[in-house]
């Protein structure tokens, strides 16, 4: 396997989407690896209020405890946390500094990957389903260390929910991993849509906001966007006729997948039995897509080393 030379995604955050068993998490955990043997530090924010599992296929024997509690709770049992659709401030104290972070709250993979939690829905209490403040720390968590810049891979819940509250505008790029069905392809089709129409400057929807100062906020994250596009990798590809089918169905949508891993049953099995998933076979399938994102990021610029979204 090659060595990155530019380090271009130090300091990036990545954002993984798709529909409900795609393949997200999958895909999340095999970026990473391979950010992590091209000389990236890496962290992984598991962002799915859902799903469960990370860390076992990771390799780590203990989930870390959730973010949303470190942040003070969800506002729907009584926290601090809110949801970013009724309310949009940013989070307080959203930089976080990996020294400083209790160690309760992270947890790494033999190899030096750092893996965070965002929160998970379950164990709430009845009524206190939204996961809204969970996708504000997913928006809005910033990760400092006193060595390089991590490279932060947010493992999103499934669908476009995450993409209505705001979590695009805080990326530098969107991964959609797009698995041989028709809703996946129209999944993709749709944040493409929605990330065009963001680096277009469109107004973001307000009409439920009440408060003109808080409406007018929800424009100003929307203005101050980092994100860059939006990228499409295939999944579970079993033959080139799929893969074929599949990148002409998306290229009618502007998109023009940067990678493609292949049908493996073993991958399954890993987290039926929450065992770790042997990366290796898969990494070489995803260096295409991050010479694209390096080489795309390249362009635009140096990395300032600062979040676009203010801090109140």
């Amino acid at each position: 396997m090659r060595s990155s030379t530019t380090h271009g995604l130090a300091g990036m955050r990545l954002g993984v989407f798709g529909k409900g068993g795609s393949g997200k998490s999958t895909l999340t955990v095999i970026l990473a690896k391979c950010l992590q043997l091209l000389g990236y530090n890496v962290c992984i924010l598991d962002a799915d209020s859902t799903n469960v599992g990370m860390n076992s296929v990771l390799g780590i024997p203990r989930a870390p405890l959730p973010l949303i509690d470190w942040f003070g709770g969800t506002v729907f049992s009584g926290g601090t946390v809110t949801c970013p659709v009724d309310d949009p401030t940013p989070l307080v104290n959203s930089k976080v500094s990996v020294e400083d972070l209790p160690v309760e709250y992270e947890a790494r993979t033999d190899d030096g990957i750092l893996l965070l939690e965002a929160g998970k829905v379950t164990g709430r209490g009845p009524g206190a389903g939204c996961d809204g403040p969970i996708a504000k720390i997913a928006r809005d968590l910033w990760i400092e260390s006193n060595g390089p810049h991590p490279v932060m891979v947010i493992d999103f819940k499934a669908g476009l929910e995450d993409s209505a509250r705001g979590v695009l505008t805080n990326l530098d790029w969107g991964l959609v991993v797009v698995e041989p069905t028709a809703p996946a392809i129209e999944l993709a089709a749709k944040l493409k849509q929605i990330s065009d129409e963001i680096r277009a400057g469109h107004k973001p929807a307000t009409a439920h906001i009440r408060s003109r100062v808080l409406a007018r906020l929800v424009e100003s994250l929307y203005e101050q966007s980092r994100l860059l596009g939006i990228e499409t990798i295939l999944n579970r590809v079993d033959n080139d006729a799929t893969a074929s089918y599949l990148t002409d169905r998306l290229a009618r949508y502007g998109l023009f997948p940067v990678a493609s891993i292949p049908m493996d049953t073993s991958i399954a099995l890993s987290w039926l039995r929450m065992e770790p998933i042997d990366v290796l076979p898969f990494i070489h399938f995803l260096e295409p897509a991050i010479d694209r994102l390096e080489i795309a990021t390249d362009r635009r610029g140096p990395w300032h080393g600062r979040p676009l979204l203010k801090e109140v």
